[in-house]
């Protein structure tokens, strides 16, 4: 197995990789906002979906590029399959006076996925995934909220993942 490891600007499979999280968290944000049940059939069309009609078309005037379809699907079914367990840790990463619901939808999603990632994915080095996040949170934010992403996700990756972080 390969780990991803943190680069500079991305080509190649580090971009797909990148394009991938974000259109997951796309994605996410649908279900949530849908109100689609996080597990089963409803998930396995939203997937479709997007695989179908929405990667690798121009959106809001940009093409994204190619995307990693695995990790894609992967962060998707993950994300919803343990949504419970996800929002557990989010919830004990956040602070008292900003419960999980009480954060905007796409915040959550990206929450989600990263927390996913933290947790399913020990292939890829929990700095890198932060990072990515972070990045994915500046595509959606200009405000505090990258940073709160970024705080979350570095206390979840230190509770699943200690031994990295020696």
């Amino acid at each position: 197995m390969t780990t991803e490891q943190p680069t500079g600007p991305r080509g190649g499979g580090g971009r797909r990789r990148s394009v991938a999280r974000l259109v997951a968290v796309q994605a996410l944000y649908q279900i949530d906002l849908n109100k689609t049940e996080p597990t089963g059939a409803g998930i396995d069309a939203v997937i479709a979906e997007f695989l179908k009609h929405r990667l690798g078309q121009e959106i809001e005037g940009e093409n994204l590029g190619e995307v990693d379809r695995a990790l894609f699907a992967d962060i998707v079914r993950g994300a919803c399959s343990r949504q419970s367990e996800l929002d557990g840790m989010i919830s004990a990463a956040l602070s008292d006076e900003w419960p999980l619901q009480r954060l905007e939808t796409i915040l959550r999603a990206i929450m989600r996925a990263g927390a996913y990632e933290l947790l399913g994915r020990s292939d890829i080095p929990p700095r890198v995934i932060i990072s990515e996040y972070l990045d994915v949170a500046h595509a959606f934010f200009a405000g505090r909220e990258p940073s709160m992403v970024n705080g979350v996700l570095d206390r979840v990756a230190r509770v699943l993942r200690p031994l990295d972080f020696e």
